[in-house]
């Protein structure tokens, strides 16, 4: 199958595409910049940015799936408009190339009210994506655990920073992780189950936990301690990523977006993908002993390129 990958210089596009490669797909990734991209023997690199109509159709000639991976949330305020406006470029695009499938990764969380902006915008591109004459499938998740990942490696950091954390509410907020083995698994086979086209699926791996039991098993896990976690109410959103801020070396116009949208409960309902998939879910302790394990050069990288890219 030939198949294009947005988003490819990304956290999640980093690792899917020599998975595409090795399931014997025909891969083509599509950068800003190719000087800044190593490519994976044998993937074909086309140029082209979507917030630039135009610039990109011919890297949708003769493909059959396209993978959206892309969000500008380390890009400023104006991420949200910018997703906006790189969405519907991608569509008309799509449709004029006439592309088969659409397979989109967006984030986990009740269509309300209580949605933070990033993720309002992550549900918004997705709606987008669906006006296209093509067949969408989307796959919606929370913090995905690997290297690369801004979410985990904000977690991380914070669990070696600090002996005591004094943190906001959100820290008893429920969270669904996933491995981003996992992730990539289910990116993958849904080429091979056509029946897949036009759903949705929520994904998560097989425990349910609290960010102050991830930031515990995390710091537990890296060999540091459990952090102690002292929870107070005055933390607003905006002292918080600014707190994190201090104590990371996550960019605020990252940490932003990612804090406001913990306060937002964010578990899967995993039946429709369990029953359509067999994914052997990593445990929440295997997936960070990997992401550790994974090579600081890579992450380094993949965060480097992802000012504009895919990253979670």
């Amino acid at each position: 199958m030939h198949v294009l990958v947005t988003g490819a210089t990304g956290f999640v596009g980093g690792h899917l595409a020599p998975a595409l490669l090795a399931a014997g797909h025909s891969v083509r990734a599509l950068v800003r910049d190719p000087s800044e991209y190593a490519p994976p023997d044998g993937v074909d690199v086309a140029t082209g940015d979507l917030l630039d109509a135009g610039s990109f159709d011919a890297a949708l000639a003769g493909i059959d799936v396209a993978y959206y991976l892309v969000h500008s949330m380390r890009a400023g305020t104006d991420y949200a408009e910018r997703d906006r406006r790189a969405a519907r470029n991608f569509r008309r695009a799509a449709d004029a190339a006439g592309v088969d499938r659409v397979v989109y990764l967006g984030g986990l969380g009740e269509d309300d009210e209580t949605l933070s902006e990033h993720l309002r915008s992550r549900r918004e591109v997705e709606f987008l994506l669906k006006e296209g004459e093509y067949d969408l499938t989307t796959f919606r998740a929370a913090i995905i655990i690997g290297a690369g990942s801004a979410s985990f490696r904000m977690i991380r950091e914070l669990t070696t920073r600090l002996p005591v954390l004094v943190t906001p509410r959100w820290v008893r907020t429920d969270c669904h992780p996933i491995a981003i083995d996992d992730v990539i698994a289910y990116l993958v086979d849904v080429l091979d189950t056509p029946e897949t086209a036009g759903e949705t699926y929520e994904i998560g791996g097989p425990e349910v936990l609290t960010y102050a039991e991830i930031l515990r098993r995390t710091g537990r896990i890296m060999g540091t301690g459990e952090p102690k976690i002292v929870p107070i109410p005055v933390l607003t959103p905006k002292l918080s990523a600014y707190w994190v801020g201090l104590l990371t070396d996550v960019p605020s116009s990252v940490a932003r977006p990612l804090i406001h949208g913990l306060k937002t409960p964010v578990v899967a309902d995993t039946e429709a993908a369990q029953a359509q998939f067999t994914v052997d879910l990593t445990p929440f302790a295997d997936a960070v002993w990997l992401a550790l394990s994974e090579p600081r050069s890579r992450e380094t990288a993949q965060a480097a390129a992802a000012t504009g890219g895919a990253g979670r």
